[in-house]
């Protein structure tokens, strides 16, 4: 009878939970503003926030790594030490190992570009009559002169398209640094956070927010750069086969790709039909890279891939688009790849804080 009672006073399971939504217009209007603020200051000093954010991501990318070599009775300086290292060696391996072929491959271009026209003689009209309708345009907005002046000053389209990558490029070494000591420290900071804190609910809360997203952003993290490998290799051997050669170039890029969602893909296309282009006569056979690239894209990022991750991020399509294309403005190409990371904590957060909830539920897919 005592069990019976006890079951009885449980709530019910399909009780949903509330969501309160912020009824003071006050809080709202400064949470805007902090929004506002803190998207400022990652533009203003992205040469900081970029790297760190970076080494935040590879982080959470290595912990599990580093947990292992903790097991294993490494001092943890030496095991952060030694991640480090094989992720530069990984890096230093792979550019050594494309170096050559992309700079044989770039210098296929001056001398391939007329048999490229040759064989796209049938869209050159639709794009010179795109071209005349987007000169029209910016001729009817009166810019015509401003153009002009861009155009002598070279390619400035692409010049913004690659700005973010450099940047990052040239804070390499800021990153690797953020990234050894995140390592060495460890939960040092959470420690320090918990311990300000006043009440027991709120130690709790914040150390479960903490588990959860190393818990789940390097689950992804790790899936999906195994998956990404998969890829690679599988744009390799499909490269080999199709003769365009050089597998470890075209498998090395079909990786790095991958990392960027949407754009990542499509840029590959374009890479590899152009490569098929320089490569094959035929043009059924100069279309198969491409062909197969974008099937083997299909079957990583619409099947296998959605399964594996889906367990743990459930985000709103939607607003993925407007992160990926957001920060790909902001921040380049590592804002595209650091794009999805970044709204999944935010779920992460939203989810655990009750305040947030109602924003979590929206992100949700």
């Amino acid at each position: 009878m005592a069990h019976s009672k006890k079951i009885e006073i449980l709530p019910p399971a399909e009780e949903p939970e509330e969501m309160p939504l912020p009824s003071d217009p006050k809080a709202v209007f400064l949470g805007g503003l902090f929004f506002l603020a803190l998207l400022a200051a990652a533009y203003v000093a992205r040469e900081v926030i970029m790297p760190l954010t970076f080494a935040v991501v590879l982080a959470l990318l290595l912990q599990p790594a580093l947990r292992l070599l903790e097991r294993l009775r490494l001092p943890r300086t030496l095991a952060a030490l030694l991640l480090i290292f094989a992720l530069l060696g990984t890096i230093v391996g792979l550019g050594t190992a494309v170096s050559g072929p992309a700079r044989s491959w770039a210098g296929k271009l001056p001398e391939g570009i007329p048999r490229l026209q040759e064989k796209l003689s049938f869209v050159r009209e639709p794009v010179n009559t795109l071209q005349r309708f987007l000169q029209q345009v910016e001729n009817f907005g009166g810019t015509e002169s401003k153009n002009t002046a861009e155009s002598a000053q070279g390619p400035t389209f692409l010049t913004r398209l690659f700005t973010g990558t450099r940047n990052f490029a040239s804070g390499f070494f800021t990153t690797v640094l953020f990234l050894f000591f995140l390592l060495v420290s460890g939960d040092i900071f959470l420690q320090r956070f918990v311990e300000i804190l006043p009440r027991f609910s709120s130690k709790r809360q914040v150390v479960e927010i903490d588990q959860q997203i190393e818990r789940d952003i390097s689950a992804y993290l790790v899936t999906i750069t195994i998956m990404n490998a998969a890829v690679g290799i599988a744009v390799a051997m499909a490269m080999w086969l199709t003769g365009v050669g050089d597998p470890v170039l075209w498998g090395t890029v079909a990786f790095l790709l991958n990392y960027v969602p949407i754009l990542g893909p499509v840029l590959g296309v374009l890479i590899f039909l152009l490569a098929g282009l320089l490569t094959h006569d035929v043009l059924w056979q100069a279309l198969l890279p491409a062909g197969l690239y974008l099937g083997i894209h299909l079957i990583e990022g619409e099947t296998v891939t959605p399964m594996l991750v889906a367990k743990r991020f459930t985000l709103n399509p939607v607003l993925v688009i407007i992160s990926l294309v957001f920060w790909f403005w902001l921040w380049g190409v590592p804002g595209a790849i650091l794009s999805f990371p970044m709204l999944a904590i935010a779920k992460i957060v939203c989810d655990r804080v009750k305040s947030l909830a109602a924003f979590g539920h929206f992100l949700e897919g």
